[in-house]
């Protein structure tokens, strides 16, 4: 298969579980796939007109997120007193909340450069989000 067609199957493969995310996680109002290795949004879906920039700087957020400085400094702090030399990341799974959401990423298991996001009304039980969230990157990371 050549390079196009594996980066439009992957295109598709993320589009798809993007879809899956807005329908399966109940009250998810957006959702959407951060490239950690390019620092771009892949895919997205939401209820509502967000301007461009705004979803720009999703994926910058993201990646600040899960590998800015110091959070890298942390983890690299973490590992040298452990002995642990792999590249692995800590940080797989953050929540955040805002005045009225809840926003949940996480780190794709297969490709741990690519992250999923979530966003629910603040009202949402989080423990069905992180459980929802988690089965269906399970079932639709594997690109």
């Amino acid at each position: 298969m050549n390079k196009l067609a594996n980066q439009r199957g992957m295109s598709d493969q993320v589009s798809v579980m993007v879809k899956y995310l807005r329908q399966e996680v109940q009250g998810c109002v957006a959702a959407g796939v951060v490239d950690m290795a390019t620092g771009m949004l892949l895919s997205f879906e939401t209820t509502e007109t967000h301007p461009a920039e705004v979803m720009d700087l999703l994926a910058g957020a993201t990646l600040d997120l899960f590998q800015g400085r110091t959070v890298t400094m942390i983890e690299d702090v973490f590992k040298e007193r452990r002995g642990i030399s792999s590249t692995e990341h800590y940080f797989q799974e953050i929540l955040v909340n805002s005045s009225n959401l809840t926003h949940l990423f996480i780190r794709n298991n297969h490709h741990a450069d690519v992250v999923a996001v979530v966003v629910c009304p603040k009202s949402v039980n989080i423990g069905m989000l992180f459980a929802s969230a988690r089965r269906v990157v399970r079932e639709h990371g594997s690109f």
